[in-house]
C-alpha cells in the first residue's frame, strides 16, 4: 500500500509547466519560500551524493537588466527565426509566443534563480561524461519546479543567456570552475490552475529489448 495519494502526487506532476506569459510579474516572492523549494530539491538525486551544486538568487533589480539583455541577444534572434517555420494555431506557435513574452520581460520577473554545479562538464569523456554531469543536476531543477508549483509560484527552465556564459559569470562574480546549468525565473502564476498537456500514449513512445520493438 502506498503512503502517498496519488491522484495529489500525479496532478502536481503532470500539471506543472513552463510557465512564463503567467508569471505575475507584480507580486514579490519571499526569499524564504525560494529557500524552501531549494531545501527540497536539495533532496533529489546526484552523482556520489556529493552535493556539488549551488544555487544563486538574483532580485537586484540593475543585475536582472543586465541579464535580461543577454538573453535577448540570445533568444530573440532564435524565437524569430524558428516562429517562421512554426505552422499557426499549433502548440509550438504558443511556446513562441510565450518565450518571447519571457525575452521582453525577463527582467521585470521577482526572482530569477540560476542553478550551478560546481566543476566543468568534462571535455574529454564523451557522452557519458555530459549525462553524468548534467544528470547531477536536472532533477534538481525539476524538483524545484515542483515544489514551486505546489507553492503556487511557476517557473521554467531557460539557457539563452548561457551563449554569453562568460559575461554573466563576470557580472555575477561566479569563479571559472563553476558551470551554469539552467535559469529559472520564478514568480507567483496568474489565473486557474494547470491542466496536463497532452502527450502520446506510453505504448506509443516505449520499446521493449530492441528499438522499435512493441512493449506487447
Amino acid at each position: 500500500m502506498t503512503e502517498f495519494d496519488l491522484s495529489q502526487t500525479d496532478r502536481l506532476l503532470t500539471t506543472t509547466k513552463q510557465v512564463r506569459k503567467r508569471l505575475d510579474l507584480e507580486r514579490p516572492v519571499p526569499i524564504d519560500l525560494v529557500l524552501e523549494c531549494i531545501d527540497i530539491a536539495s533532496a533529489a538525486p546526484m552523482g556520489g551524493n556529493l552535493e556539488r551544486n549551488r544555487w544563486l538568487i538574483i532580485d537586484d533589480p540593475a543585475t536582472k537588466v543586465a541579464l535580461g539583455e543577454m538573453y535577448a541577444r540570445v533568444g530573440g534572434p532564435y524565437l524569430r527565426s524558428n516562429a517562421e517555420s512554426v505552422e499557426a494555431g499549433t502548440r509550438q506557435e504558443k511556446v513562441i509566443e510565450s518565450s518571447e513574452f519571457l525575452v521582453d520581460h525577463l527582467a521585470e520577473v521577482p526572482i530569477l534563480l540560476l542553478a550551478m554545479r560546481l566543476d566543468r562538464v568534462p571535455v574529454d569523456g564523451g557522452t557519458a561524461a555530459a549525462a553524468g554531469f548534467y544528470g547531477s543536476v536536472a532533477p534538481g531543477v525539476w524538483s524545484f519546479q515542483l515544489a514551486a508549483r505546489s507553492r503556487g509560484l511557476g517557473s521554467t527552465w531557460t539557457t539563452f543567456h548561457l551563449a554569453e556564459e562568460e559575461a554573466a559569470a563576470e557580472l555575477l562574480g561566479i569563479p571559472p570552475t563553476v558551470t551554469q546549468v539552467a535559469l529559472l525565473p520564478v514568480a507567483y502564476y496568474k489565473g486557474d490552475s494547470f491542466s496536463p498537456a497532452p502527450r502520446r500514449p506510453a505504448r506509443d513512445i516505449t520499446f521493449r529489448n530492441r528499438w522499435k520493438q512493441p512493449v506487447d
